[in-house]
């Protein structure tokens, strides 16, 4: 055989093995890397290996979350500069393709001043609390998408205000701000059904998100008043997934529109049940997704909840400053509810939302950039 051939041989063997070899020197060295050397650089081959391309697994689902929109224009009825649209999803996670709009925050802002606030709260806040529709104009220099107006002060054990008095409130909030608003009553069971009457009347075409029908008050009279006025309502459960799936039926059965429905499974803050809100907002788009359709709908989540956690706003030198623990604790409390799935926020803290928005906003810079690349051997 001549020395090229065995060159060639060698080249693409993988092992070498031999056979029936004697002999009888002292010493016998196989120099292999000289052997298996071209004599020539033209007859070197370049072995390249193959690369693989790799990326996360992308699934099909069957079902699709309704898209709901939140504000009207002029055109469409309304007075708002903006309208904001939750949900659309086709698809679990935001890599798979299927997120058509991205996630929102809404700041909340009340109807009466909030003493009780803990004091990084009230150091931002007190200057406008006195007035909602100044406040709201802050919160939105500040960077909202949406404004959420809590009507607490018709609650009957703090002022008792009439719904008349309250829908003025929100009159005053659309006339100071052009984005879009969520309405919250007092959480009164006789009461809510009252104000949101009133206001879904005084905003007609506005489509507020009316905050919130619930099973223990009067539902189909908050239906009725958003469909006749063209509004949006918010269904509240808690921590309940069967509850969630029965309030959404009823509602639909009362004549709700799917487009017009927003879940809100209740936001148990860091340390108080925020693992039972993941794991209840996981559930919800899955199996909305796999196709259970009375579950097809955008999730807003009430994160201001964790300003309740002692935590953020308790005086214990060993937890470390208070100007932080509560915005440190709003800001997981709503990036673990962003990663299981939620739609839209209500928040309370400029730095909070801040921080919130930049990772939503990096999510969507994200976009095909998830495949890299394994070496096969």
């Amino acid at each position: 055989m001549k020395i090229d051939e065995l060159i060639s041989q060698l080249l693409d063997a993988e092992e070498i093995e031999l056979r029936n070899v004697s002999t009888t020197a002292d010493e016998l060295i196989f120099n292999l890397r000289s052997i298996a050397a071209p004599r020539k650089a033209a007859e070197a081959k370049l072995i390249e290996k193959e690369r693989i391309k790799f990326g996360p697994p992308i699934k099909q689902y069957k079902g699709k979350i309704a898209e709901v929109q939140l504000g009207a224009t002029r055109a469409e009825g309304g007075s708002r500069g903006k309208v904001v649209k939750l949900g659309g999803q086709t698809s679990l996670y935001h890599f798979e393709g299927g997120r058509k709009n991205k996630p929102v925050v809404a700041f909340d802002i009340f109807d009466i001043p909030m003493p009780s606030f803990p004091r990084v709260l009230r150091d931002i806040w007190s200057e406008v609390w006195d007035d909602p529709g100044e406040w709201a104009k802050k919160a939105v220099k500040l960077g909202t998408e949406l404004i959420t107006i809590h009507l607490i002060s018709t609650d009957p054990l703090i002022k008792d205000t009439p719904p008349k008095e309250a829908a003025k409130t929100v009159e005053e909030v659309l006339q100071a701000v052009d984005v879009p608003l969520i309405v919250g009553g007092s959480g009164n069971p006789q009461k809510d059904p009252l104000v949101f009457e009133r206001v879904a009347e005084v905003a007609e075409g506005e489509m507020l998100l009316l905050a919130s029908a619930n099973l223990d008050l009067d539902h189909k009279r908050i239906v009725d008043a958003a469909n006749k006025h063209k509004h949006n309502v918010l269904s509240f459960t808690s921590m309940n997934i069967t509850d969630q799936q029965a309030l959404n039926k009823l509602l639909r059965d009362e004549g709700l529109p799917k487009e017009r429905l927003v879940q809100d499974p209740t936001t148990g803050a860091l340390g108080y049940g925020l693992d039972y809100t993941y794991s209840i907002i996981e559930r919800l788009k899955q199996n909305a997704l796999k196709g259970d359709d009375v579950l097809q709908n955008p999730i807003f989540c009430g994160v201001t909840n964790a300003w309740a956690a002692r935590e953020a706003w308790m005086e214990e030198p060993a937890w470390g400053p208070r100007e932080y623990r509560g915005l440190l604790w709003e800001t997981v409390t709503a990036l673990t509810v962003l990663n299981a799935g939620a739609d839209g926020m209500m928040m309370l803290h400029p730095e909070a939302v801040k921080a919130v928005k930049e990772v939503i906003d990096s999510f969507r810079k994200e976009d095909g950039k998830h495949a890299i690349f394994l070496s096969k051997s």
